[in-house]
């Protein structure tokens, strides 16, 4: 298998890491409102979330996770999937300086998944198991005429 096969084999199997938990996360809006509502209380100080709040939300944040798992826009929503488990990451950060306290130390799993979301969006270019990259090769390439 080629350099180019593997590393785009990596990166689809990192956005389908990454896109899983987005999913749940998405679906706990729908299914759970007021588990949603507490966790913005408690992790973004955002008090009384209401339920249809907790679905608006949860749409957006729905296109935006299938754009990301599609690789449909690949600058902008891997960018944004990035900035959102930025945020995620650093409002838990209480967590962090109490890890041995029950769940705490399962918060410490968002580093890597951090890093996955920051890898994505650097290599984005040569994530081609995508939408983008369908586009690209359907594309026809410009011609560059001989001018010498």
């Amino acid at each position: 298998m080629s350099f180019e096969k593997r590393l785009s084999t990596s990166l689809l199997l990192l956005r389908l890491g990454v896109g899983i938990v987005f999913v749940m996360w998405t679906l706990d809006k729908f299914l759970n409102p007021g588990h949603a509502a507490v966790v913005w209380e408690k992790y973004y100080m955002i008090e009384g979330l209401g339920v249809a709040a907790a679905y608006a939300i949860g749409t957006v944040q729905m296109v935006l996770v299938l754009s990301f798992l599609a690789g449909a826009f690949r600058s902008v929503s891997y960018l944004l999937i990035g900035i959102l488990h930025t945020i995620s990451t650093l409002s838990a950060y209480p967590q962090y300086l109490n890890p041995w306290e029950k769940p705490n130390l399962l918060f410490f799993a968002a580093f890597p998944m951090l890093a996955a979301c920051v890898a994505l969006w650097l290599l984005r270019d040569h994530d081609t198991y995508t939408v983008d990259g369908m586009r690209r090769q359907a594309s026809p390439q410009p011609a560059f005429e001989n001018q010498t």
